[in-house]
């Protein structure tokens, strides 16, 4: 575990007109994930120590959610209602800021893409207060470098607007240089239009207010496994481009159309085949007949652009859905170009029907959650996405080391962010039990071989 120095409450800059209380009030696309997991990031900064760099992430914090203030605030129940809830704000409201050291490990041992064990790295993430806490922050020193942990509360934003948060701050703490300053976000719940039906959907009524955090058990959360590891598998832009090619050429020799094709296509379709595959390599032919004929992958796609009206870029909340993919196991465990035509088909299909914006999409979403987690297998859920940049997160002592989402292993979704060396490729962050990491290792090689050389 990791020694805890001291936490302190870090609450909004009070410079200019003091904050009054103040109600935001969530949406459906927000209820959707109020009994969802946090989502824990952890960012490693090699030689980024000393009591001067905490003073300046704290002050600079205090600054950052003047603007972002209902990150400060509370999760509660809506007074006078049963289910609908709110991000309360009131003078006295922050963020828990705590700073530890950790000897367990060192900054090389825990900064790797190599499978490590996931025990090792949670105590670097620091848990949500209870009470309803929306945002908490853990600056952990390492020998050689540290360990900065943010955990976000899913019911108060999605990716897009937590990672406007980090480089808003990331800005603010780097003396404000370099770039322009990011926009202030937009905290504006009229954008979103009300959608009672999906609300009471994924907010069930409540006879009380008690348990202010949203109650229930969440959906789909595993409990990580005491050998569990964590590992980062990297497809470089060479990587995704062969990935088209193979999916291309199989098209042709079925004499079907190309599906559409992109890096995140390409990405997730072969995550998934390799995943599927481990699995399947991994398990007694018993368990694996019991997961269902049919394979699934969700994934989060972003709607400001797609809602009537269209919503704020910088948009403070929840906006997105999910995007469902579903395949016949077999045809996507299938070797070579075979599974990863099917599972690249697939993905592409499930994008082209959000892009179409079918007016039925919201219509019976519910019921198609229920039907993907319902199965004896969890679906592969996706986290974060090559947009977010999080290696941009500079907080002025260089860019990240390396970036984790711990939250994976208690979910069982892998992580998307960009390739540290840019160029245009994707890292993917995986937590498994140790036989099934090193079934996935086989596949994920493997898989990579098969591909057409570059021409």
């Amino acid at each position: 575990m990791a020694r805890v120095l001291h936490t302190s409450l870090v609450a909004p800059s009070p410079a200019g007109t003091a904050l009054q209380e103040r109600s935001l009030p969530l949406t459906y696309l927000d209820a959707i994930w109020l009994h969802a997991p946090p989502v824990e990031r952890v960012f490693f900064y090699a030689n980024a120590t000393g009591n001067d760099v905490l003073s300046n992430l704290k002050d600079s914090l205090s600054r950052t959610l003047r603007d972002f203030y209902p990150l400060a605030g509370r999760l509660r129940l809506t007074p006078g209602t049963t289910n609908r809830h709110e991000l309360h704000y009131k003078p006295g409201d922050g963020v828990n800021f705590t700073v530890a050291e950790y000897n367990h490990a060192g900054f090389d041992e825990l900064a790797t893409d190599d499978p490590t064990e996931v025990a090792k790295i949670l105590p670097l993430v620091p848990a949500l207060q209870a009470g309803g806490a929306l945002l908490a922050v853990q600056a952990t020193m390492l020998r050689g470098g540290l360990a900065f942990g943010v955990t976000f509360h899913h019911g108060a934003c999605d990716g897009v607007s937590s990672t406007h948060f980090l480089r808003t701050w990331a800005w603010a703490a780097a003396a404000c240089s370099g770039a322009n300053a990011p926009e202030p976000p937009v905290i504006d719940r009229t954008f979103i239009r009300d959608r009672d039906d999906l609300y009471d959907t994924f907010a069930p009524h409540r006879l009380s207010s008690d348990d202010e955090d949203g109650g229930g058990k969440p959906l789909g959360v595993i409990s990580p496994d005491v050998q569990q590891l964590l590992a980062t598998f990297t497809l470089s832009k060479e990587h995704l481009q062969r990935i088209k090619d193979a999916v291309a050429r199989e098209a042709e020799h079925r004499g079907v159309p190309t599906p559409r094709s992109t890096s995140i296509v390409a990405a997730f379709g072969f995550i998934w085949h390799c995943h599927v595959r481990a699995k399947q390599g991994s398990e007694s032919e018993a368990a694996a007949s019991s997961g269902g004929d049919r394979a699934h992958l969700l994934f989060p796609a972003d709607h400001r652009t797609r809602l009537d009206p269209p919503v704020a870029e910088k948009y403070l909340g929840n906006c997105v859905g999910p995007c469902f993919v579903s395949a016949l196991r077999k045809k996507v465990a299938a070797a070579g170009a075979d599974g990863i035509f099917t599972a690249c088909a697939a993905v592409a299909a499930s994008i082209d029907t959000v892009v179409r914006g079918e007016p039925g999409y919201w219509d019976g979403i519910m019921e198609r959650l229920m039907e993907v987690f319902s199965v004896a297998e969890l679906p592969l859920t996706v986290a974060g996405s090559p947009r977010f940049r999080v290696y941009d997160t500079d907080f002025g002592f260089g860019r990240p080391v390396k970036v984790d989402v711990v939250s994976v292993a208690r979910t069982g979704a892998i992580s998307v962010a960009e390739a540290r060396g840019g160029g245009g490729g994707v890292e993917v962050g995986i937590s498994l039990p140790a036989d099934c990491m090193e079934w996935f290792r086989e596949c994920f090689a493997d898989a990579i071989a098969c591909l057409p050389s570059s021409p």
